[in-house]
């Protein structure tokens, strides 16, 4: 396939995926509120563990929300794969592909630095800082093909992540605690529990189909 062709291609899927961007909007919802509600609750879960003495293995912290990523992610799968039937389409479409490759590379490095974090350095404040910030640079990597309130709700996920790690990091009181399950947990109740909530909420509420943005 020469450069051009493949530019046209691309377009092409690009185009594809603006149009469903709202249908993707709708079907995300759901999923979104589920996994903030999760959300909510595992992280009260975790600050009520703080403030008693024998806190929670930091092992635990990590399995707590690695199952709240796979309820939200198995939800999600199943109804994008339920609409592709509707439509009848494959669910691994070619703008599907598109979309994997755009989100791939943050949702990995939070991943892994995340991840070694906890089990490696037992710092999951740190961890949890860097989940949120490579969750909304996700989102904002699809921002040529996705709706507007996804973009929104990227920026609010790097801005949010941003602002607590100068909080963080300018308290040493915070620091030097000598267990972070406290402020770990309250990061993601704040991020990944109220900010997907609202997004769910605003677009349970909202009737009229969005302007998609294309760069």
């Amino acid at each position: 396939m020469s450069s051009q062709q493949a530019a046209l291609e691309n377009l092409r899927v690009i185009r594809s995926l603006m149009e469903k961007a709202h249908i993707y909007r709708a079907i995300s919802a759901p999923a979104a509120l589920v996994g903030g509600v999760l959300a909510v609750g595992v992280s009260l879960w975790g600050m009520a563990a703080f403030t008693k003495i024998n806190d929670m293995p930091h092992d635990q912290f990590l399995w707590q929300w690695l199952s709240v990523l796979a309820v939200t992610s198995v939800l999600n799968v199943v109804l994008l794969s339920r609409d592709a039937r509707r439509r009848g389409q494959p669910f691994l479409s070619d703008g599907m592909r598109m979309a994997l490759r755009a989100i791939l590379p943050p949702m990995m490095v939070g991943c892994v630095l995340g991840i070694g974090l906890v089990v490696y350095l037992h710092n999951l404040t740190l961890a949890a800082l860097i989940w949120i910030l490579c969750y909304g640079l996700a989102l904002l990597a699809t921002a040529s093909f996705s709706p507007r309130s996804l973009l929104w709700l990227g920026w609010a996920f790097v801005i949010s992540g941003l602002t607590l790690f100068l909080v963080w990091a300018a308290n040493g009181d915070i620091r030097l605690l000598p267990t972070d399950e406290g402020p770990a947990s309250f990061a993601m109740g704040v991020t990944f529990g109220l900010l997907h909530i609202v997004y769910a909420i605003a677009v349970f509420v909202s009737k009229k189909p969005e302007v998609v943005t294309a760069e």
